[in-house]
């Protein structure tokens, strides 16, 4: 698989992502994945920290230019706990974890990232606080998003081989038929 062209359309889809979910600077964007699908391969077969860093390096050019924090989330084995910079678990109150993840339990997303953050953090979860995220490889990120979820149809529906979703979250829409709301 071309390296190049996983990052151009990495590249692609995070900053489509991000332009339609329009996140304010200090949003908790999660990104889920794994490098075996984008392989082609069943997830947790062939991780790869060269296909990381083909993904992550984009993503983390675009999260950083939008003033955005970063989860990223690890595989089953650590139990899907989530890697952030120590400043975004800081501000959002998340308790810190002990795990430290590596390609076989964490997943090469994760572990790629971990060596680039500053002051990495490992949180157990974000406790329904991640305001947009991006799942690659069907690898399941709802359940750290806020919870109106709203999915975001991308024109792009692969990286790799690996299906994408991806999604946004709005504030709850409350009272009745004759409540206004703000455009979101």
């Amino acid at each position: 698989m071309d390296l190049n062209e996983i990052s151009r359309q990495t590249a692609e889809v995070v900053e489509e992502l991000l332009k339609i979910a329009n996140l304010r600077p200090g949003s908790l964007f999660v990104l889920g994945g794994s490098t075996s699908e984008i392989l082609g391969k069943k997830v947790g077969t062939a991780g790869s920290l060269d296909v990381a860093k083909a993904v992550m390096d984009p993503i983390l050019q675009a999260i950083h230019k939008k003033g955005l924090y970063l989860a990223v989330q690890g595989c089953e084995h650590i139990n899907r706990a989530l890697l952030l910079e120590e400043e975004a678990q800081e501000k959002y109150g998340l308790e810190v974890v002990n795990v430290i993840p590596h390609e076989h339990a964490g997943g090469s997303l994760q572990s790629y990232a971990y060596e680039q953050y500053k002051n990495p953090v490992m949180v157990e979860n974000l406790k329904g606080l991640g305001h947009a995220g991006l799942d690659i490889g069907l690898v399941l990120i709802g359940m750290h998003l806020r919870p109106v979820v709203v999915p975001v149809r991308l024109s792009r529906n692969k990286i790799g081989e690996a299906t994408i979703v991806a999604a946004r979250t709005r504030p709850k829409l409350i009272g009745g038929e004759r409540a206004r709301y703000k455009k979101m």
